[in-house]
């Protein structure tokens, strides 16, 4: 296990051997030693696919987390070694699509020297543990969950007996009333939840995932105390690497393990050996994770007036618009959560440029604690920011192209790099992406819709989510074409739900039509602009937005 403290010379040095290690290995590919074929699962190993134009790399932002100093080094990446731009991505990692394969050791190298690295963000192992992107701040927060995803991230890299899993796995870890880290479709969800008596622990859901089988999630533990995390976490383990299938990797995730062997069963198992797992703890984790507690202390808060941050909202409507759709409540009275969407017009979703990750690194040490967070959502967040920062801080972003005042609204889209760069992909996402963004801007309706997800894949392993959209798009290869599935009524949060396949799909140029129709079917069916699509949907069921998607079926 690693050494708690972020940045040490033991933590260092392992990333710096793992990228001298790739170094070599690189170089026998590039001599001829190595075949691809033989080169892959090295390659792999270090977070490198081959993509449909160019090798990319898929480095590691744990939790989401990540401080001045590594943002800048991303922006270094993305400068020196790509084409000026990274990607942020569903699992808070980061994303770069075009360095050189002779280029990615230096990359490495610069990362080691960050405290960052591309381990484990590829293969069948326990990948990046991801939470909610206002961890610390949030108003409704039980705990906050970091302390307890660095313990899963320093137990889980490179642990020894989870490198060669059934298939690749996925933890997620929630602690606010309102989830926010979609524990429902991931391979271990945990929720941090307080007892009858006041004690921490987590709800634990397991078998979640998306892909061409989606599933929800189904608590194995309604509630397991604080100190059983990891012998917990290691009996479930355990139980799918025996269990998990290797003959088919379409059907090798855990959800299908429980779903063809029963909740019941993956219980009865899990539970015998925690027991065995339990016994061998000797209380390490534990001194580790209050080590970690305290190393995740709030920051020194500023407890003063908000300044002109009122006023300011009174004289700018732009400011007022951003502030009410980009501010997020905090724990501490005077602050906010600000949320820097990655959804300009025209842009891709999810893409940031060096200069703007500068920038962001610039004002989290000037006005946010030196915190900042990579959200699920493709975002970038500033968990702590006092109010009367903010009218500054906007001047700056608007400067950026960072002010877009849509977090949360229908412009605010989930998207998958698509056929534009993935190799798996079988359709376009983000042109659909844009298109959708740019009709609803030209149409002025985005405040007057609310809050609505889309979410849209290029293939069926659902990188973007499309299962949990509130509308969910999928894109197919159909005879040569590109066609596109939707779906309706999913969502990853409060009442998780897959989306439902609505009908036939639709070539790429009538997405946007279609999506307008059910749109325009919502605004007059909604029982007033409180209530949001996800709600009309449950209350009124699919039948009117299918009537609105396929009018020619409807008037038949």
């Amino acid at each position: 296990m690693f050494d708690a403290r972020p940045n040490t010379s033991s933590n260092l040095d392992y990333y710096r051997h793992r990228a001298a290690q790739f170094r070599s290995q690189v170089a026998r590919r590039l001599d001829g030693s190595l075949t691809e074929e033989e080169f892959r699962p090295l390659r792999l190993m270090n977070g490198v696919y081959l993509q449909l134009h160019a090798y990319m790399l898929r480095v590691a932002i744990p939790y989401g987390t990540i401080n001045p100093d590594q943002m800048r080094t991303l922006a270094l990446l993305a400068q020196k070694w790509d084409k000026g731009y990274g990607h942020f991505t569903t699992r808070q990692n980061i994303q770069f699509n075009w360095p050189k394969l002779v280029d990615i050791p230096d990359m490495l190298d610069a990362l080691a020297e960050a405290g960052l690295h591309a381990i484990q963000t590829s293969g069948n192992t326990i990948r990046n543990v991801t939470t909610d992107a206002f961890a610390g701040a949030a108003a409704d927060e039980v705990m906050d969950p970091r302390p307890y995803a660095e313990l899963l991230r320093l137990w889980s890299t490179d642990h020894g007996e989870f490198q060669f899993l059934p298939r690749k796995f996925k933890i997620a870890i929630s602690a606010g009333a309102k989830e926010r880290a979609v524990i429902a479709a991931h391979d271990i969800g945990l929720r941090i939840v307080r007892n009858d008596a006041g004690e921490t622990g987590f709800q634990v859901w397991i078998g979640g995932g998306l892909g061409r089988t989606p599933l929800l999630g189904q608590v194995v533990r309604e509630f397991l105390p604080e100190a059983d995390l990891l012998p917990y976490v290691e009996a479930i383990l355990m139980t799918y690497n025996l269990a998990g299938r290797r003959d088919n990797k379409y059907k090798a995730r855990i959800k299908i393990t429980v779903a063809e062997r029963g909740l019941d069963v993956m219980r009865e198992e899990i539970e015998a050996e925690f027991i065995n797992r339990r016994a061998v703890f000797t209380g390490v984790d534990q001194k580790l994770l209050a080590d970690l507690k305290a190393q995740y202390a709030a920051p020194n808060f500023r407890h003063e007036p908000t300044g002109d941050y009122e006023a300011e909202r009174a004289k700018s409507g732009a400011f007022r618009s951003w502030t009410d759709t980009n501010l997020s409540a905090h724990k501490v009275e005077g602050y906010a959560s600000v949320t820097l969407t990655l959804k300009a017009p025209g842009v891709t979703p999810g893409d940031a440029s060096d200069e703007q990750m500068r920038l962001v690194a610039s004002l989290a040490e000037r006005y946010g604690h030196s915190d900042i967070r990579i959200a699920h959502d493709q975002n970038i967040v500033l968990p702590h920011v006092h109010k009367s920062d903010l009218p500054a801080i906007y001047r700056e972003l608007v400067e950026a192209g960072l002010a877009t005042a849509n977090a949360g609204l229908i412009s605010d889209i989930i998207a998958c790099p698509g056929m534009d760069y993935c190799a798996l992909a079988t359709a376009r996402s983000i042109p659909i992406a844009q298109d959708i963004a740019d009709h609803f801007r030209a149409r002025g309706l985005e405040d007057e819709i609310g809050q609505f997800n889309i979410r849209i894949s290029g293939c069926i392993n659902a990188c973007g989510h499309h299962h949990l959209g509130h509308i969910g798009i999928l894109g197919l290869d159909r005879a040569g074409v590109e066609n596109y599935q939707i779906t309706l009524g999913g969502d990853g949060y409060e009442i998780p739900a897959i989306g439902q396949r609505a009908g036939a799909g639709f070539p790429g140029e009538e997405v946007v039509p279609a999506i307008d129709r059910v749109v325009t079917a919502y605004l007059a069916l909604r029982d007033g602009p409180q209530e949001r699509f996800i709600d009309a949907y449950r209350r009124l069921g699919a039948a009117p937005f299918k009537a609105a998607l396929y009018p020619e079926t409807a008037n038949a």
